[in-house]
């Protein structure tokens, strides 16, 4: 009777392990790679996003605390976990939009650049195509201007071009470099694939970046 009964308490533990619901992966590797930005990260990075007052360009302005929530969506849409690329990501997206200030080229002024990391015209119709809530509005869209336009209505896709930069248009050789953390490879992001110069400004808020995210 006693062997019977330990075989039994065997058979329903093994039973119930096997059947458990596991935590989704997702969740875990969220929590411990790509917890959600906070609103004094984005400050400490980009110091003058606290508050939209007196904004200089009509309707472009995010604050802080908005480009954490859509900057931290962006993330996690594009599974970007590496705290190196995250760093790279937002410092790009806050120099080239004045601390979010801006989400189109003003100046020189190119019709159709812009989201927040100031994309080409090009790099937009790719980055449009790519979303499928655009699909359907994409055949009536006169032009970069209005390319653009779309693409700027919506927090998720304004802010979401920088993180689809990244992961659709840089080589597995430039992320791999990136992720390490180092100088060297922030500037090879800068150069080999933003493909632009590296400036002491640039640098300036790759640091701030590198220092709020905890890189």
């Amino acid at each position: 009777m006693h062997l019977q009964t330990l075989l039994l308490t065997l058979t329903l533990t093994l039973t119930i392990q096997t059947t458990a619901t596991p935590l989704p992966t997702t969740l875990f590797t969220r929590n411990r790679n790509n917890a959600a930005l906070t609103e004094s990260q984005l400050v400490t990075i980009a110091p003058s996003s606290k508050s939209c007052t007196d904004a200089p360009a009509a309707g472009e302005c995010a604050t802080a605390k908005q480009a954490a929530k859509f900057t931290s969506q962006s993330f996690d849409t594009y599974k970007v976990t590496s705290k190196a690329e995250q760093a790279a990501v937002i410092s790009l997206m806050a120099f080239e939009s004045g601390d979010f200030k801006y989400n189109k080229n003003h100046f020189p002024g190119v019709a159709g650049q812009g989201t927040r990391n100031m994309q080409s015209p090009s790099f937009n119709k790719k980055y449009a195509a790519s979303l499928p809530a655009l699909k359907d509005k994409l055949a009536t869209v006169n032009g970069p201007a209005e390319l653009l336009d779309l693409l700027r209505n919506d927090g998720a896709t304004d802010f979401g071009s920088g993180a689809w930069f990244l992961t659709t248009q840089c080589s597995k050789e430039v992320r791999a470099a990136l992720a390490d953390g180092s100088e060297t490879g922030w500037q090879r992001f800068i150069s080999d694939c933003v493909g632009t110069s590296v400036t002491d400004e640039r640098k300036e808020y790759w640091e701030r970046a590198v220092k709020a995210i905890g890189v």
